[in-house]
């Protein structure tokens, strides 16, 4: 699948609807853009919250993220030293 597009002024290039569909990209998604032996590659990555969904169990979730996740590495970090 192949389609040619323009460059606009800010850098930004449109990625045709049909190349959207077929990577099962969707707006706010992330993708990767880098360089491969002189082409510019655009790679779709997968949301890290859906990467890690079910890794912890929680049955409460807590008001404040921040501490709840300082409590979980302090346990983790424990466990680890034992």
């Amino acid at each position: 699948m192949k389609s040619i597009v323009k460059i606009d002024s800010k850098g930004r290039v449109a990625i045709p609807k049909n190349i959207r569909k077929e990577a099962g990209l969707e707006p706010g998604n992330l993708v990767a853009i880098y360089l491969e032996d002189g082409r510019v590659v655009i790679e779709p990555l997968e949301s890290a919250a859906d990467k890690y969904y079910g890794v912890c169990k929680v049955e409460k979730w807590p008001e404040n993220l921040d501490e709840f996740v300082v409590e979980a590495l302090r346990k983790w970090w424990i466990s680890q030293s034992t």
